[in-house]
Parts: structure tokens; sequence; C-alpha cells
């Protein structure tokens, strides 16, 4: 494998953790970390799944532009200091949009941070 391929497969694998942490870990505490009188713990579940998703769809082309800004830029960014800063900060800007996308649905379901 040249080295070439070796950094493009570096940077894809950088680009799918991005992705992981954006989805899987970016929302906050889960469902148990709402709360609405009245609602039961099957309707707390389905309202975050579906603020997740909600989520999910909106990221989705952001993740896709930062899995292809890693691909395309991992050598410069690998040469330079700020090279991980970027990538860590790219993750947690689409993290914390996530995690406000699913606030403002939450909320829109009449849901409050439980606390």
């Amino acid at each position: 494998m040249t080295r070439m391929a070796r950094m493009r497969a570096a940077m894809m694998r950088v680009a799918g953790a991005l992705a992981v942490a954006v989805l899987l870990g970016g929302c906050g505490s889960g469902a148990a970390g709402w709360t609405k009188p009245g609602a039961d713990e099957s309707a707390t579940a389905q309202a975050y799944r579906s603020c997740r998703s909600l989520a999910e769809e909106r990221v989705g082309p952001e993740i896709g532009i930062n899995q292809d800004i890693l691909a395309t830029r991992g050598t410069d960014w690998q040469r330079s200091p700020v090279g991980n800063l970027q990538a860590r900060t790219m993750t947690e800007t689409t993290r914390d949009r996530a995690a406000a996308i699913v606030a403002s649905c939450m909320a829109a379901y009449g849901f409050q941070p439980a606390r």
C-alpha cells in the first residue's frame, strides 16, 4: 500500500469515526434526559427517536462535507499542527448542531430536559 493510500485510508477512518460520534453520541443523555407531564417512557422514547431521526437527516449533508474535506485535505492537515484540531472542531460543531436540533424538536413536542 502506498503512503498516499495509507493516508487516505486513515482519513476515511477518521471520517467514519466522525459520523459515528455525531450520530450516536451527540445528543445528550437520550430519551431518559427528557420529561413531560403525562408522558410515559414509551412516548418519550418515540418522540426522542423521531427527533434523533430529524437531526440525523439535517446534519447528514454536513457529515458528508466533513468527510470529503478530511479525505481531500487530510495530508495537508497531517503536516500541520492544526490538523487534529480542525477535525475535532468539525466533529464538535456537527455534534452540537445535532444536539440543538434534538433539543428544539423535543421542546416542540412539549418535553423539557430532566433535572
